[in-house]
């Protein structure tokens, strides 16, 4: 049970900076909260509400997207795009982690 538990930390903490780069990379075209938070999970990275949301609060406050509330619909949403900065972040975090994949992919074998 204890080792169950060190995983799911460890693996926690290994998605916590991929879930930046995804949102940065999705959100190339207009994405809301929760359609973004379907998106992730339909392609691997499971996330919830009480982790996109104030990552992307964050993620906006430091200028790497930008927001916009569309209240055509009965429902308003919030709705986000990756900015040039929000860009080149996405760029440069996905060269690093091609590099760090790369070299975990050189390393020895379990036997």
């Amino acid at each position: 049970m204890e080792e169950t538990a060190a995983l799911e930390t460890h693996v926690q903490e290994l998605r916590r900076g991929t879930i930046v780069l995804a949102c940065l990379r999705l959100l190339r075209t207009d994405g809301y909260g929760y359609g973004l938070l379907e998106d992730l999970q339909t392609r691997g990275f499971d996330t919830d509400a009480n982790t996109l949301y104030p990552l992307l609060r964050r993620l906006e406050k430091q200028g790497h997207l930008t927001s916009v509330w569309n209240t055509d619909e009965a429902r308003p949403r919030k709705f986000y795009r990756t900015t040039a900065s929000g860009e080149w972040l996405a760029a440069a975090l996905t060269r690093d982690f091609a590099a760090i994949a790369s070299s975990i992919a050189a390393l020895p074998e379990e036997d």
